[in-house]
């Protein structure tokens, strides 16, 4: 009943509503390239965009139209933002299957030019494989994968800008205090293959200096050395191969003293 009365006392025309509701999704991988025999491979930080079409599923102008986007769109009242996250990277870029986290929301004032538009943002971070099929669809002309670099630098729609920015600190913490990094790794790898993939977010001198990671990785209790293997993959000199094993770990893995 007291429900039913406080209700029945509510007016909803006294209080403004947003003028939309929508998802944002920023996907990232690392990329993989084999230059010189003996060395780790290069490898780079990337993340996926679209360039938002002339024209609107529906014919009509579209809004930031020909700049550089994160995948997203307006969520629909049958359906949570996270859903909608799922539905609108499948709709614009036909990725599935990936695992999204959230990481924000955006409801500055003035952010998005058609009104008071307020997003959330996810993230995931996945290797390459998962993004090999990826195909412009729906509002996007093209979707295409760039370096950090390149997208600090590029023309980009509504704040995405700042949502990136955010973007990347979600994975820099990702790679830096979990074990995601295995994901990019073969099942056993070398110190050198782990720390090219670490490098891909941090200049800490305790990964970048090969020395003091080369030390640091026979302390790491979440890793093991594989008995009597060795590669020359990374080096012409034979290289100890390793592995990730099972103990659960905390914040900071690769940074903080053991």
């Amino acid at each position: 009943m007291s429900n039913e009365k406080a209700l029945q006392q509510y007016d909803v025309k006294k209080y403004r509503t947003p003028d939309g509701y929508t998802s944002d999704i920023a996907v990232f991988t690392i990329t993989s390239e084999q230059k010189e025999v003996f060395k780790p491979a290069e490898m780079e930080l990337k993340l996926m965009l679209i360039q938002r079409s002339a024209l609107d599923s529906e014919g009509r102008p579209n809004i930031e139209a020909s700049k550089w986007a994160l995948p997203g769109g307006f969520v629909e009242e049958t359906e949570s933002a996270f859903e909608s996250a799922q539905r609108e990277l499948m709709e614009e870029t036909g990725v599935t299957g990936i695992h999204l986290k959230h990481f924000g929301v955006y409801d500055k004032p003035g952010r998005d030019p058609r009104g008071w538009i307020i997003t959330n943002a996810h993230y995931a971070i996945v290797p390459e494989t998962k993004l090999v099929h990826r195909q412009a669809n729906d509002d996007a002309d093209k979707v295409e994968l760039f370096t950090v670099e390149e997208v600090l630098n590029l023309d980009l729609a509504f704040d995405h800008r700042e949502i990136i920015k955010d973007a990347i600190k979600a994975i820099t913490n990702d790679l830096l205090q979990t074990t995601v990094a295995r994901n990019f790794l073969p099942d056993h790898f070398t110190y050198s293959e782990l720390q090219a993939v670490l490098m891909t977010v941090t200049d800490d001198p305790a990964i970048h200096l090969k020395q003091s990671f080369q030390r640091k990785i026979k302390m790491l209790p979440f890793i093991e050395e594989v008995p009597g293997e060795t590669t020359n993959r990374t080096s012409k000199k034979p290289a100890k191969l390793y592995r990730f094993n099972d103990v659960e770990v905390g914040s900071s893995i690769y940074t903080r003293a053991y």
